[in-house]
């Protein structure tokens, strides 16, 4: 401070002398006045400065004196709460050690325990171990002495064992089973029935059984030369345009239409009547007509659907699903028309869903569409339930419905009460008298499999008839080795397999008989 003021007070000075010089340069004398008064002022600042810079240095050191005496209070104060800080952590500590000291002191006695217990434990494990080896080895020699003095493994005196039970078993459960049965099935059979007949007695459906041949009568045998063509070209245009094999033999005025696809099969003899009308045949005129015929009966199919929706009481369905089941009216099922089969079995379906309280269009149009497959089945692989179930959820059919069609011949496990109804409405409608027949070929089989089945895996079994076109089994045992219970017990794996493995309509009743005849001769 007191450097900076003596600078100040000669640069004063200087400024002085320099203005006196440079103002009056003509006057000397009083130059050297004004110097001289600029001097003692620049004395008298001086001194003042001095003054100041000394009365300022008193004043700093005061301040320092004042300031230094604060911060060594506060340093000493300080550092006696970090002394009694200290102090209070260190008797923390050392209380910590002692509690610490204390339980590893607890901790010693504890593992010695412990130690202790797991030398005894290893001890009593050596014994139970040395005490299991004896009891193996006994048990071993055991199990060999019964095995010498039996005859028998222990694998087959088990497996003797298991089936002797499950043989008790079985004898002891037949009767109580078959009360249950008994009584259970006369509750539903007593409540199906109602419920069913009132299904059947409402319902009345007309049957057609077609085959895979269609005939066609022609107004004089003279068509028939017209028909074959020269050197018979008209006929074989007719069979390469349309697919349909035409039979023509001495059958007077008639003439056989003969195709695997029913829906080809009557584009062919709508073909044939049509040119046979005309009288005009001739390659061409065949290829014309077999347009239009192949139109006529793409329209046909479709109002079909339509006729088949507005009788079932559907109001809304896809357009292709509709064309597809009126398809199904050139379609038949061991004789029964498909079509109609859908419908009969849909207006079933819907008296069933109303008695049982159930919404009647899901039920109608679940049963409706569950052989919708078949108007697929040549052209795509597959089972006609899958193959209908896929077309169904393609168009946008709900997943009760499609669950409905892919469960109805249990290839996929059911699930809904719609799907239920829509295998017992299919079953009424296929098994009732005069609905359905089958070929012999597929007939013989069926009751050459009861009869297997009867036989096999059954111990006892004399002898095995199949009767009543397979309606019934009728078993035959020997009274010597069945008994009573065990005839039951065969009688129902006997029924287990035949559901298990085969279908039919309707049911077929398995009856075991235990004859014994006691025979004397008088001489």
């Amino acid at each position: 401070m007191e450097s900076v003021l003596l600078g100040a007070a000669l640069l004063v000075t200087l400024v002085a002398l320099v203005i006196v010089i440079l103002w009056r340069p003509g006057v000397p004398g009083k130059a050297a006045a004004e110097m001289a008064r600029a001097q003692s002022e620049a004395d008298g600042i001086r001194s003042r400065a001095k003054q100041e810079a000394r009365e300022a240095r008193e004043q700093a050191e005061a301040q320092a004196d004042r300031i230094a005496a604060s911060a060594r209070a506060d340093a000493e104060e300080e550092a006696r709460a970090l002394r009694e800080d200290l102090r209070t952590a260190r008797e923390d500590l050392e209380r910590r050690e002692t509690r610490l000291a204390e339980r590893e002191q607890r901790l010693d006695g504890e593992m010695r325990r412990l130690q202790e217990w797991a030398d005894r434990l290893a001890e009593t494990k050596r014994s139970l171990e040395a005490r299991k080896k004896e009891l193996a080895e006994v048990e071993d020699e055991r199990r060999k002495v019964l095995e010498r003095a039996a005859g028998l493994t222990a694998e087959q005196a088990k497996g003797e064992l298991v089936a002797a039970i499950e043989n008790q078993a079985k004898r002891e459960a037949i009767p109580i089973t078959r009360e249950i049965e008994n009584a259970a099935r006369a509750e539903g059979d007593k409540r199906a029935r109602k419920i069913v007949t009132l299904a059947i007695q409402r319902v009345a459906s007309e049957q057609t059984a077609e085959s895979v041949v269609s005939v066609l009568h022609l107004p004089s045998d003279e068509m028939k030369g017209r028909i074959i063509g020269r050197e018979g070209r008209n006929i074989r245009a007719f069979e390469t345009t349309t697919g349909v094999n035409l039979i023509i033999d001495d059958t007077p005025e008639a003439v056989l239409l003969s195709c695997f696809d029913p829906v080809r099969r009557e584009v062919g003899r709508l073909t044939l009547e049509k040119l046979v009308l005309d009288g005009r045949i001739h390659p061409q005129r065949i290829e014309e007509v077999y347009d239009r015929s192949r139109s006529d009966v793409e329209q046909r199919c479709v109002r079909a659907g339509e006729d088949a929706l507005v009788e079932v009481g559907i109001a809304d369905m896809h357009p292709e699903l509709i064309a597809l089941l009126g398809r199904l009216r050139y379609r038949t099922s061991y004789g029964q028309n498909v079509l109609k089969h859908l419908i009969e079995s849909a207006h079933i379906a819907g008296i069933m869903a109303s008695e049982l309280r159930l919404p009647v269009e899901v039920a109608k149009r679940c049963t409706l569409l569950h052989d919708i497959g078949k108007a697929l089945t040549h052209e795509v692989e597959g089972s006609h339930a899958l193959i209908g179930a896929e077309i169904a959820r393609r168009y946008g059919e709900d997943e009760d419905v499609v669950h409905a069609i892919e469960a109805h011949h249990n290839e996929v496990e059911v699930r809904t009460v719609e799907a239920v109804l829509t295998q017992a409405a299919d079953a009424v409608s296929g098994s009732r008298p005069g609905a359905r027949r089958e070929s012999l070929e597929a007939y013989v089989k069926r009751l050459e499999r009861l009869e297997q089945i009867a036989r096999e895996k059954h111990e006892g079994v004399e002898k095995v008839f199949a009767m009543q076109a397979g309606r019934e089994i009728r078993v035959m045992v020997k009274p010597d080795s069945v008994d009573d219970i065990q005839a039951q017990v065969i009688a129902r794996d006997i029924a287990k397999q035949v559901e298990d493995e085969l279908t039919y309509p309707g049911q077929i009743r398995v009856t075991v008989v235990r004859e014994s005849r006691a025979i004397e001769f008088a001489r």
